[in-house]
């Protein structure tokens, strides 16, 4: 059984339990430490803090020199040494290969969020809803140009 597979085990645990569901990921963690049902290794430990550090570099965002708001960090996976990495680098100072990977990585998760609320929508739509069928639109081009005409119009602090 996978790792992903023994936390959802717990999920099921904690909702055969009869715990208060819809719950959060913290009732569900708290539940599942106070059951014995996880504790943190050594190597859950580092994971714990990897992923604490990249949350933080997900949201450390700069000002560029047109006063845009732009994410500091980037991540690319690469191979290193034959082994996959997530390798994080600085925007004012990466190098162009580094970035180019980051964008097209980033460029693909946004296609695969979107083909995962596509398949949804459409499930929802043939299986669940009975009225007019919830329309998803995926051209973000209106989007981004409306967010760009608010940016720019919007006054800048003194």
């Amino acid at each position: 059984m996978t790792y992903a597979e023994q936390m959802q085990r717990v999920v099921t645990q904690y909702q055969e339990a009869g715990e208060r569901w819809p719950a959060t990921t913290h009732d569900m963690a708290a539940w599942a430490i106070r059951m014995r049902l996880w504790s943190p290794s050594p190597s859950a430990m580092i994971d714990e803090c990897a992923e604490q550090l990249a949350r933080a570099m997900r949201e450390e965002y700069i000002e560029d020199v047109q006063g845009r708001t732009v994410r500091a960090k980037h991540a690319a996976r690469r191979e290193v040494n034959g082994v996959q990495m997530t390798m994080w680098a600085d925007i004012r100072t990466a190098p162009r290969d580094h970035m180019e990977l980051a964008f097209q990585q980033r460029r693909q998760q946004i296609l695969g969020d979107c083909r995962q609320l596509k398949a949804d929508a459409d499930s929802y739509n043939e299986n669940k809803n009975p009225g007019e069928a919830i329309q998803m639109v995926f051209d973000f081009t209106v989007d981004l140009e409306e967010i760009e005409a608010v940016t720019r119009n919007a006054p800048h602090p003194v």
